[in-house]
């Protein structure tokens, strides 16, 4: 007696349809996999832009530019050297075919009484200047830097922007009013609130400090800033567990990891301070206190007859300055690429 299958029982045929439908199924996923993707190895921006600038064009770019902006100081220091006869009777690239060498222009813009010598007292009253006019600053910004960055006070974000505001302020506008406040104090009606600073000969160094000071001091805030406020946070909160001060934190943590920006702006400020023209000019009392570049433009003289003594006394002007760039280029280097990587 034959079974009959159950209506709803597979058949051969349904299996056979199954297995077809499997099979399409898994193929169709198969198809529908991501294929794994071919490593093509791609340069970043940053690698192409180290390899170009590694590279021997750049390289020679690079000494190309140097030498040209060495040409300038290499005249001016073979000028210094040569006789005054020969300085009018022909250029500096000749010195090769008339190497006659003299350190009398040397010695007598140093020394001499002439109405373009005495450079020595001009050179003594640049560094009288330039020493603390690069230290105030730089002290006082490194402790406004801090306050504004790591001590909660009403009013420390608006303070900041006006610091930051003042940069715009031309040194020319301030110059009539801080010269005002020095020789006739503040008055506000009838109450004299600061009297006149009344200051004569050598005290006007005082005047020129605080001037450079005060036009200094926006700068270097807000780059220090900057730098201060991207101290860690734990190493801070640590000390303040600690039980340290905001004195002892600033004195024992803040200042030794912001050295390298300290450095760079102390060689910004210095710069500026000692190839500055207008406020020893405008702020000075006299040859008593004037800066080496004051006697420069004097120098020349009203017709430009001691301009073959110029080469001598300028060179001189720039040893300073590279001396201090010398000693202090590894903190400018790390001053100006701190911050410029994150991660």
């Amino acid at each position: 007696m034959t079974s009959i299958p159950p209506a709803n029982a597979p058949t051969p045929d349904d299996d056979n349809a199954v297995d077809v439908i499997d099979d399409i199924t898994s193929k169709e996923q198969v198809k529908a996999r991501p294929k794994p993707r071919t490593e093509v190895p791609l340069a970043s921006g940053g690698h192409r832009l180290r390899k170009l600038l590694t590279s021997r064009v750049a390289s020679l770019a690079a000494i190309v530019i140097a030498v040209l902006w060495t040409i300038p100081t290499a005249g001016l220091f073979i000028n210094s050297i040569r006789p005054e006869a020969d300085i009018r009777s022909s250029g500096w690239w000749t010195f090769p075919f008339n190497p006659n060498v003299t350190l009398d222009t040397y010695n007598y813009v140093l020394y001499s009484t002439g109405s373009s010598g005495g450079l020595v007292n001009y050179f003594v009253n640049s560094l009288v200047i330039t020493i603390p006019a690069v230290l105030f600053p730089v002290a006082f910004a490194s402790m406004a830097a801090y306050a504004l960055a790591w001590i909660n006070f009403r009013g420390a974000t608006w303070l900041f922007i006006g610091i930051f505001a003042l940069q715009i302020v031309p040194i020319q506008m301030a110059l009539i009013p801080l010269l005002s406040f020095f020789s006739q104090g503040l008055t506000i009606g009838e109450l004299t609130v600061i009297p006149a600073w009344n200051l004569s000969g050598s005290q006007t160094f005082i005047q020129i400090w605080i001037a450079h000071t005060i036009f200094g001091l926006p700068l270097a805030t807000f780059l220090l800033h900057n730098f201060v406020s991207e101290l860690p946070r734990d190493v801070m909160e640590a000390a303040r567990v600690d039980g340290a001060s905001h004195s002892v934190i600033f004195r024992k943590i803040v200042l030794p990891l912001i050295t390298p920006a300290l450095a760079s702006i102390a060689i910004f400020q210095f710069l500026w301070v000692w190839n500055d023209f207008l406020v020893g000019l405008v702020f000075g009392g006299g040859p008593a206190t004037q800066p080496l570049t004051v006697r420069l433009a004097d120098m020349a003289g009203t017709w430009g007859d001691g301009w073959t003594r110029l080469p001598a006394a300028a060179f001189i002007s720039i040893l300073i300055p590279l001396l201090v760039f010398a000693l202090l280029q590894r903190f400018f280097v790390r001053g100006l690429l701190a911050g410029s990587v994150k991660g």
